[in-house]
């Protein structure tokens, strides 16, 4: 079922997305009155699942789901369409028009999917507002990965500083040392200041890793309330239990206590409990779900949260502020693709699938969305053959010069392009596939 909602949230962003990047191709193409053949929702070899005309225009659901196109009459697209090519140029082709209406027509689905992702993230604060723990209020310090225990991060520390990047919350640490290139760390450890040089290579060592949470705020395992009948109600674990120990092995914070839960799926096994100062011990056996059916009490309790709600139009700005800082972010990051451990990463549709949670969270699905629009955005103004900023490449040669590009030329340029991104839409799946099976 977790997989089912997965595939469907990506289905439902992708297709809102698709959508909205062709109708901005339609929107300026019918403001130049271009004629527009085809509207499409996924792509149709073969056989089409749905369609209407309306008119001059086709409208469908095709049924392979990488992607979608608008059709223009005159333009070299994916449909290669060389015979309408052939014939001379009507008034309303595509090719008729001046330079800068067709600059227009190409950056029209990448301005929709820019202005899709501010609109989402401005709605999404205005709608949830922000929140996140500043690490100098996580009372017990946080817990780290094995990977940042390899840099000498111990448990407990307090990582301050990035180079001279100022660490608010606990995901900020490895958006620095992967994004910023840094050096160096700046490290509360109890009441003394220290600092840990980041060797070369480091950001690789990570990647590899396929690290999903470098650090987390540490808070203590106490009951706050019991399922009745659940493993734990029936090992006789009470409301205000603090639990200390699995097996004899300390799990004082919660990160150690579901660690090692994990590793004793359908096992016996005896928790230390402290109750009222005094220590005992129960025993019960881990279901497979790995969990004993009980709340705790919250991180709340133990570390400030900070929490900012937005009006309407105060969100706005925060909602630019936080695309531009996406969209920055992913292109700093594109760096690492070239990379021996980042090109293991470059993933397709299960690896956007995996952004969305197994169950339905409108807040993540909104958030995802917007990521999504933003990347898509970004990918299709690159001068690629084929892509939206190929097109606008060649568009801008001919304004420069004054000469157009021969459709030969063009015709070329876009089976290269096609080819490129095939191979490169194989190369992403490809990994997901052999991820999924070899790891």
């Amino acid at each position: 079922m977790e997989i089912f909602i997965k595939i469907v949230q990506l289905l439902l962003s992708l297709s809102l997305l698709v959508i909205l990047h062709e109708f901005g191709h339609f929107f300026f193409a019918r403001l130049f009155k271009t004629r527009v053949e085809k509207f499409y929702l996924f792509f149709n070899p073969w056989f089409t699942l749905f369609k209407y005309k309306k008119g001059e225009t086709e409208y469908g659901v095709g049924w392979l789901p990488l992607g979608g196109y608008v059709k223009i009459s005159g333009m070299i697209d994916e449909s290669m369409d060389k015979e309408a090519m052939a014939q001379p140029a009507k008034p309303w082709e595509f090719r008729s028009k001046p330079a800068w209406q067709r600059l227009m027509i190409m950056i029209g689905g990448v301005l929709v999917n820019f202005i899709t992702a501010f609109f989402i993230y401005w709605m999404v604060l205005f709608a949830w507002g922000e929140q996140y723990i500043p690490v100098k209020s996580a009372q017990f310090g946080l817990h780290y990965h094995q990977v940042a225990k390899d840099l000498g991060l111990q448990d407990g520390d307090i990582v301050i500083k990035v180079d001279e990047h100022i660490v608010e919350a606990s995901n900020d640490i490895a958006r620095f040392i992967l994004l910023e290139d840094a050096k160096e760390l700046t490290v509360l450890r109890g009441s003394k200041q220290i600092t840990l040089t980041i060797p070369e290579e480091y950001d690789q060592k990570l990647i590899a890793a396929e690290v999903k949470e470098y650090a987390g705020v540490r808070f203590p395992v106490v009951v706050r309330e019991l399922m009745s009948g659940s493993k734990a109600d029936e090992a006789g674990l009470l409301v205000g239990d603090s639990i200390v120990s699995i097996n004899g092995e300390s799990t004082a914070f919660f990160n150690e206590f579901t660690d090692k839960l994990n590793q004793n799926i359908e096992k016996d096994i005896e928790i230390g409990v402290v109750r009222d100062n005094a220590p005992m011990t129960l025993s019960l056996t881990v279901p497979e779900s790995g969990k004993i059916g009980f709340y705790l009490k919250t991180i709340e309790n133990y570390a400030e949260i900070q929490r900012h709600k937005y009006g309407f139009w105060e969100a706005f700005p925060k909602g630019i502020i936080k695309g531009v800082d996406t969209l920055v972010g992913y292109v700093k990051q594109l760096r690492l693709i070239f990379t021996k451990e980042g090109a293991k990463q470059v993933g397709g549709f299960g690896t956007m699938g995996k952004l969305f949670p197994g169950n339905w969270n409108w807040y993540i699905f909104w958030s995802n969305t917007a990521l999504i629009s933003m990347i898509l955005a970004f990918m299709n103004i690159l001068p690629i053959p084929a892509l939206d900023g190929g097109h606008v490449l060649f568009l801008m040669y001919e304004i420069v010069t004054g000469r157009k590009p021969g459709d030969k030329f063009m015709e070329y340029a876009q089976i290269t392009g096609m080819i490129l991104l095939l191979g490169l839409l194989l190369f992403a799946n490809g990994n997901d596939i052999f991820k999924a099976f070899f790891k």
